[in-house]
């Protein structure tokens, strides 16, 4: 392995070992609690922009698939490991981490205090870094840093979303026969907004019943209306998506117009700071972040709490309770998790119901959509 040298916005200078694409990468640093499905996590696509720290020690173990994948590529800039396996032990492997980085350009850094790291963020936040196999100075990667645009100022939406539309037909995946479900027949149809949508979310409307017909970010909300009251479609879902919800002027002038037209919407993490940004509640970021699969959310209508799958750095504010009844709340930190807005066919939810990686606990809220569509 080749060394790769590290620089924080904050002065940390760190040497470690490569493992992925050899070169020079600039991003935000979070990281992510997660204790499998690290695949899922690298080419989930609300990760552009960002070097995911690992809390879990070994990575690389398992592989990697074709199956297994969120979108079509990796999209993190880089993952943090503190030991790399390059040595998997999968039946259902078709290649190493190592060579699945490099084909994505995707950097992979190990040999790393990672509980340091991890530390560090918990106490100052999440923060500007540049990582680089050919840089080795420390006032240089500083240069690289100083002039690159931080995460907030990047449209990341434009690179992952979907430039043409489609149809998504596949249901979940079958662990015991090891293949993607059948879609089952559609009780409902929806135009899903793809702002960087993981492929699980799609599966799961899919086998909830719902047919979806995938739109890119640059969807027109008066033809969408038009199809509503033409019975062509019968609801809107907006999906997940990497970056900044307040730097997406057009997106949200889009959303105003389907909120005002009473279209039945579903919103998922980004899909949910859209609905309230556009109802006049700007998001804040959080000092670091949520990204894990074990963040537990209390369920107010139930009392029941659910673990779930969350990656997200920012929230809607507690000043939307004024147009909207929050539904779900994060017991790390009593962040608003989900909210059904008043007199309008339209909630959402922060967290990932759809879980991949993560536990399933709350799953249910697909089938509680497909209601709505059909109420």
């Amino acid at each position: 392995m080749n060394p790769v040298y590290i620089y924080l916005e904050n002065g940390t200078f760190l040497e470690a070992s490569s493992f992925g694409a050899e070169t020079t990468l600039v991003g935000e640093i979070v990281f992510n609690t997660s204790m499998s499905g690290y695949q899922e996590i690298m080419s989930d696509p609300s990760y552009a922009g960002q070097f995911v720290t690992f809390t879990a020690p070994e990575i690389g173990n398992v592989g990697v698939n074709g199956e297994d994948m969120e979108s079509t590529s990796a999209h993190a800039k880089g993952m943090i490991v503190r030991q790399y396996q390059d040595r998997y032990s999968n039946f259902r492997a078709e290649g190493s981490l190592s060579d699945f980085l490099k084909s994505h350009n995707v950097m992979g850094i190990c040999d790393i205090d990672t509980r340091f790291l991890t530390k560090m963020l918990r106490s100052e936040g999440a923060m500007m870094m540049v990582a680089s196999t050919e840089i080795s100075d420390k006032e240089e990667l500083k240069k690289v840093l100083d002039a690159s645009p931080r995460i907030e100022d990047v449209n990341y939406i434009n690179e992952v979303s979907t430039k043409e539309g489609y149809k998504h037909t596949t249901g979940t995946y079958d662990a015991v026969n090891f293949k993607y479900n059948d879609a089952p027949a559609p009780q409902a149809k929806i135009a899903a907004i793809d702002f960087g949508v993981k492929r699980n979310i799609l599966n799961e409307l899919t086998q909830a019943g719902i047919e979806v017909e995938v739109l890119p970010n640059s969807f027109d909300a008066e033809n969408l209306i038009s199809r509503v009251k033409a019975k062509e479609i019968d609801g809107v879902f907006l999906s997940n998506g990497p970056g900044d919800p307040l730097i997406l002027k057009e997106e949200q002038e889009q959303v105003k117009k389907l909120i005002a037209a009473k279209v039945p919407m579903f919103g998922i993490c980004l899909g949910h700071q859209l609905l309230s940004i556009s109802h006049g509640h700007d998001t804040f970021k959080l000092k670091f972040g949520h990204h894990g699969g074990n963040h537990p959310v209390k369920n107010v209508k139930t009392g029941m709490v659910e673990i779930t799958a969350q990656n997200h750095n920012y929230n809607v504010p507690d000043s939307v309770t004024d147009i909207a009844e929050v539904t779900h709340t994060n017991l790390f930190d009593n962040t608003i998790e989900g909210l059904r807005y008043n007199d309008a066919p339209i909630f959402s939810v922060q967290h990932h119901p759809e879980s991949s990686p993560g536990p399933k606990e709350s799953r249910y809220i697909f089938a509680e959509f497909l209601e709505l569509l059909k109420a």
